[in-house]
């Protein structure tokens, strides 16, 4: 198989901290030839870049999740703006809006969410986008932000909107990723997005340590398992693995400026 990149990964999580090392080099030897970790508050961004640091195929994003967001403070911006200048950072995120859980209030995840769309802005970085039970929030957002012709880009990631939205995201200049789910038989909405979204608007992730395919469905992901999501959007789309491994990688480097 040609080499792939898991577009996002939590490395920084607890449950790689027994053997990060291991994973990383498991990744390596299943053709990964990088990994975008993003933060979900200032610690783990902070720690998402130290990864990057040690590890050369890993890029590092920060950011405040929408479930962290109500611990946002203004100094907390200033802090991220700074980290968002270290070289192994490609993106801020991953930002944006859960309205399934609510562990934030939902006008602080949209203030929070637009104040650090304010930072990508500033410092012309991409944004990974996390998007739960709150599409048209979500996009009504976005497309105050940006559209294909301002430059301002990101990805939608895990994206779970459905096919209806996809005309919406090519018209922001978006691109969506798509993680283990794609895998499952009967995930069939998915598999329509899979089937339907232009290849040069496509990215592959795993999300991990959540979100692992089949056949290792309930255990914990890593992103050497980034190969089953491009095999399974290939037989989706009755084309080859390759060619998914190939337009993917190809538009990851594109979306974060990766130097492989």
């Amino acid at each position: 198989m040609s080499f792939v990149i898991d577009s996002h990964c939590h490395l920084d999580f607890a449950k790689f901290d027994h053997d990060r090392d291991a994973v990383i080099e498991n990744a390596t030897k299943n053709n990964v030839a990088a990994i975008v970790n993003p933060g979900v508050d200032l610690k783990s961004s902070q720690e998402a870049i130290r990864i990057a640091e040690k590890y050369p195929s890993v890029y590092a994003a920060v950011g405040f999740h929408p479930h962290d967001a109500r611990y946002l403070r203004k100094s907390n911006l200033e802090d991220l703006h700074q980290l968002a200048q270290h070289p192994q950072v490609v993106a801020i995120g991953e930002i944006g809006l859960d309205f399934y859980r609510d562990r934030s209030p939902r006008d602080v995840q949209i203030q929070a969410f637009q104040q650090q769309l304010g930072i990508a802005a500033e410092m012309d970085l991409p944004v990974i986008v996390h998007c739960r039970d709150a599409v048209e929030e979500t996009f009504t957002i976005l497309e105050e932000w940006a559209d294909a012709e301002t430059g301002r880009r990101g990805v939608l990631h895990a994206y779970s909107a459905g096919t209806k939205y996809l005309s919406r995201v090519s018209d922001l200049g978006f691109m969506i990723g798509i993680a283990g789910p794609v895998t499952f038989r009967k995930a069939f909405e998915l598999h329509k997005v899979a089937r339907d979204i232009s290849l040069d608007k496509l990215l592959i992730e795993t999300d991990a340590p959540f979100l692992a395919p089949e056949p290792y469905r309930g255990k914990r992901n890593q992103p050497a398992y980034v190969g089953y999501v491009a095999e399974a959007i290939g037989t989706i789309r009755g084309t080859s693995t390759d060619k998914v491994a190939e337009a993917t990688t190809r538009n990851t480097v594109k979306l974060f400026g990766l130097k492989l």
